[in-house]
């Protein structure tokens, strides 16, 4: 029975409001959002214990939102040691929950106990609504305290709890919520978990005249619909899904594996459902069995001795993609948020479970391991080739920390602080030329690029540290690429990395060129907040002695109704490159402090910022036709 005995407390939650960063990461956006999985979550542990398989979940319009589930209900009866309500101990006590009790809860993703009274602690107010027992109870909370006892409102023959809560404007940034954000985690969770079907409703947007706009997130056949999804855009190399699933001592997994024309590798990591982003030791499990069973069964049938080539973990991980999933009763994360896991027996676990079945597909299908291994030995060739011209940036760059050998084409910036530096990427070596003598000298350096660099997305590893302008950014910027997969910013040169490029359609393409090379190779630098794009103005206003830059239609036509006595006799000039612009243009408009309009880059979503990346830039047409044909309403037309 789950009743008031199964719940479990340690404190109380005052600590959550003065320190929330502590308990939700932070208090911008990410952190909002992070709410509503922390509620959601609850309703998905009661699916994994098999007495939920329907989630509601509504913002409203005053950006208030609730969740609701048809799961047993919070207990409400009374706690004998606490003197309250089950409820109100769960509400309003960090680290009481059922979670903590194995005979209520086997799996948990919210094993810390801290999710719904921490979301009570940072709500204007909240409103618990338990449907148990054919009855229905309310209880209403402030800032993480009850204001009203548990009353009792009615009967029904409805199960489930219900959460209703607004998010205090004092405490985060924007309380806005942001439709994509969530509904990408509930299609995560719909995939994960499949069999359970999200209602998503959000009351601010309407659909049609009468209808708000709906969602429903399904998944009949989990990881298999998942890795479809993600891997959608790109091209297999085998027919099949290689599917995973089994238990040792109460660890369940579950592995969807595909092989791609790609050369990159892209795993998502599940424990209990919380996305593991930093990976952990079933990553660690899965990473090892991998390179294990497919370097055996390439050692069994001589493919190695008549290849000549030594392979390393990465080779055979070149173009795979791949989702884990694990379940088990006790995880240990590192940090409440929950990122990376730290269980050392899963490592063994998944090891096994990952060697076994591998090796029985591999066994079982002998053409698609044969394509596998293929694409794995052509992946150690190109390694091999790239290494060599990675020692040899790697070289320049210990060179240039003495003072020599950064590109040629680089105009340095005197200042050596990098917090105080920034460099500007342009396209062109007018542009550049232009730009270097609009620049700051003191902290702004210039590095032009020939033009459309090389689109690392269809590149093989070897020609991408080949290319010049590519070899060119590596030493500009002092990172070191010696290993494949650790960029070490200790030397990097400059907190500001700027892309600069025309304002026309060619220069949106070489911008997309340079910021695809940033995110498969440079992501940190992305992560870090490092990387901008530069706006110069689109056109220049005049008449007269008056003159304005406009740096979209908007603009333009504001200046021309606003800013003249009249439309006779102004002269409009369009800008289609950096190079019409004189220096003292360029710096007053795109380089100075001042004035300029940087726009930063952030992930906000990294599946779906990979799958973009595969659409635009990737070798499949189709995807990107169809990409283009819905989003060019818009494109800013350049005619």
């Amino acid at each position: 029975m789950y009743t008031a005995d199964n719940i479990q407390f340690f404190e109380g939650i005052e600590h959550v409001r003065l320190r929330p960063s502590m308990y939700i990461g932070d208090v911008g956006s990410k952190g909002f959002h992070h709410l509503v999985n922390e509620v959601i979550d609850n309703s998905i542990d009661e699916a994994l214990a098999g007495f939920c398989n329907k989630i509601w979940v509504t913002i409203h319009k005053d950006n208030s939102i609730t969740i609701k589930d048809n799961g047993r209900g919070i207990p409400i009866d009374k706690h004998k040691k606490e003197k309250c309500s089950a409820l109100e101990l769960v509400m309003t006590k960090i680290g009481a929950g059922g979670k903590f009790d194995k005979n209520s809860y086997k799996i948990s993703g919210g094993l810390h106990g801290i999710g719904i009274s921490c979301v009570n602690a940072l709500s204007e107010w909240l409103i618990a609504t338990i449907y148990r027992d054919n009855k229905i109870y309310r209880q209403k909370y402030s800032k993480g305290k009850a204001i009203t006892d548990l009353e009792y409102i009615g009967n029904t023959s409805k199960q489930g709890t219900e959460i209703t809560f607004k998010a205090d404007n004092t405490i985060f940034n924007n309380i806005t919520y942001n439709y994509d954000v969530l509904a990408t985690r509930f299609r995560e969770l719909s995939f994960l978990n499949k069999g359970i079907f999200i209602y998503f409703i959000d009351e601010r947007e309407i659909d049609s005249e009468v209808n708000f706009k709906k969602k429903i997130f399904y998944s009949k056949y989990g990881l298999k619909e998942f890795i479809s999804f993600i891997d959608k855009d790109c091209e297999s190399i085998i027919k099949n899904i290689i599917l995973i699933e089994d238990k040792i001592n109460d660890i369940f997994v579950e592995i969807a594996i595909k092989y791609n024309t790609s050369f990159k590798e892209k795993i998502l990591s599940y424990v209990n459902n919380i996305n593991t982003q930093e990976g952990g030791t079933h990553l660690t499990g899965f990473r090892r069995a991998i390179t294990r069973t497919l370097k055996k069964y390439a050692e069994e049938n001589g493919i190695l001795k008549k290849e000549n080539i030594d392979l390393i973990g990465d080779d055979f991980r070149e173009g795979i993609t791949a989702i884990i999933s694990i379940k088990l009763m006790y995880p240990q994360f590192e940090g409440q948020t929950k990122t990376k896991l730290s269980n050392n027996e899963v490592i063994g676990a998944v090891d096994k479970i990952v060697g076994d079945m591998l090796g029985s597909y591999l066994e079982e299908y002998p053409y698609d391991a044969k394509k596998i291994i293929e694409k794995i030995i052509i992946a150690a060739k190109a390694r091999k080739a790239a290494k060599r011209t990675r020692e040899l940036i790697h070289n320049n760059i210990l060179i240039s920390n003495i003072g020599l050998g950064l590109p040629g084409k680089l105009a340095d910036c005197s200042l050596n602080e990098p917090k105080n530096c920034e460099i500007f990427l342009v396209e062109g070596d007018s542009a550049g030329g232009t730009a270097k003598q609009g620049r700051d000298r003191n902290f702004q350096a210039i590095l032009p690029l020939r033009g459309k660099i090389l689109n690392v997305e269809k590149a093989m590893q070897n020609k991408i540290y080949e290319n010049e302008d590519i070899r060119n950014i590596f030493m500009a910027l002092g990172l070191s690429c010696e290993k494949t997969s650790i960029l070490n910013l200790d030397k990097l040169r400059y907190y500001k990395i700027i892309i600069m490029t025309d304002a026309d359609i060619d220069g949106s393409h070489i911008s997309t060129l340079i910021i695809t090379f940033f995110f498969r190779y440079m992501k940190i630098l992305i992560e870090k907040g490092y990387i901008y794009i530069a706006m110069p103005p689109l056109y220049l206003i005049k008449k007269g002695k008056k003159s304005f830059y406009a740096w979209n239609e908007k603009d333009r036509e504001h200046i021309i109704k606003h800013k003249f006595d009249n439309n006779k006799g102004i002269n409009i000039q369009r800008y289609k490159g950096l190079g019409e612009m004189n220096a003292d243009q360029l710096w007053e408009t795109t380089m100075n402090p001042k004035n300029r309009i940087l726009r930063q880059l952030i992930i906000k979503d990294n599946v779906e910022a990979d799958n973009i990346f595969s659409i635009l830039m990737g070798d499949n047409v189709l995807p990107r036709k169809k990409f283009i044909e819905s989003n060019s309403i818009y494109a800013n037309i350049d005619i």
